[in-house]
């Protein structure tokens, strides 16, 4: 980790440091711990979002650090075909491979800092799976996927899915050279990312050097939240002590600090958090297995359109077979 980085960070354009004399900086509501599961055919998870109101979330839903694992040959899983609706699911893999196919047409594969965007507005299938080579030969797994909300202006928009590239993601440097952020969708001081969406958000995964203090310009419209992929550090004014697994819930600013350990565990050379950000959509949410709506009625419908095949087919020539 991480997969995409740069020979000099010190050449990339930077983001400006907040003027304290101007700049409120956030406090630090929350830390919590996300336990671990397993997802689909079962792969392992940590559960990011675990223990956090949605009015926190909002317009987040849910979250899983899937790995970081070295598998065996034969032991890499992924999900078998299911629905979605009325939301937004954001894959971004930062090592190993994934396939991803749904039945609108897109897909493919994504690999080492590449990120899948897929709307399912009114209904989409789709799974998601290592590559049978992948299967056969074993090896590192470690990504993210989160789910987005939609408000009900366009939970029933038509499908549409984004591969976004590793290359194609805005690299930028913090104002010392001490980190390098890759902003995926929104944007960080003007300076906009490749992912197009629905609901106003911002997602940038941030590597920290040892020693290194970010203080990063944050709209106050946008909700804060930080989650720790590898290594150890602090965050906040106060310097909060935050590690693995761990996310850091922001109150209200205009921008937050976070700081890396000058000393890191052996199997991180760095600090990497993935930092996301919202305009909160501040609706009714009803929510359950693969559905997000706004209404247990909607729900309902879901269910029952997904039964009746209205959601889509599983194309002829498909994966997972």
């Amino acid at each position: 980790m991480p997969a995409v980085t740069v020979d000099n960070v010190l050449a990339l354009e930077r983001v400006r440091r907040p003027d304290p004399a101007t700049t409120e900086l956030r406090p630090v509501r929350q830390v919590t711990t996300a336990p671990h599961g397993l997802e689909g055919e079962g792969f392992p998870v940590r559960r990011a979002f675990a223990g956090v109101s949605l009015a926190d979330l909002d317009p987040f839903v849910h979250m899983d650090q899937m790995g970081e694992v070295e598998y065996a040959p034969g032991e890499p899983k992924g999900t078998p075909w299911h629905p979605h609706r009325g939301f937004e699911t954001v894959t971004y893999m930062i090592d190993g491979t994934f396939q991803h196919q749904d039945s609108i047409g897109g897909g493919g594969l994504i690999t080492n800092g590449a990120t899948q965007w897929m709307t399912a507005g009114a209904g989409i299938l789709h799974i998601e799976r290592p590559p049978e080579d992948l299967v056969a030969s074993g090896g590192l797994f470690h990504g993210i996927q989160l789910w987005v909300n939609l408000p009900r202006r366009d939970k029933w928009v038509p499908p549409r899915y984004q591969g976004i590239e590793p290359h194609t993601a805005t690299l930028l440097s913090s104002h010392d050279g001490g980190a390098l952020l890759r902003v995926i969708a929104g944007e960080v001081d003007g300076h906009k990312g490749p992912g197009v969406t629905y609901t106003p958000i911002t997602l940038v995964h941030a590597t920290l050097s040892p020693g290194a203090r970010l203080e990063l310009p944050w709209p106050r419209r946008l909700n804060a939240l930080v989650y720790v992929l590898a290594g150890r550090g602090t965050v906040g004014e106060d310097g909060r002590p935050v590690q693995t697994g761990q996310l850091a819930v922001f109150g209200t600013g205009d921008a937050f600090a976070v700081a890396a350990d000058a000393t890191q565990d052996s199997s991180t050379s760095a600090l990497e958090l993935l930092v996301l950000g919202g305009e909160p959509i501040a609706e009714p949410v009803a929510a359950y297995g693969p559905f997000v709506m706004n209404t247990r009625d909607e729900l309902t419908q879901a269910f029952e359109d997904f039964h009746a095949g209205r959601l889509g087919s599983i194309p002829a020539e498909h994966i997972g077979h």
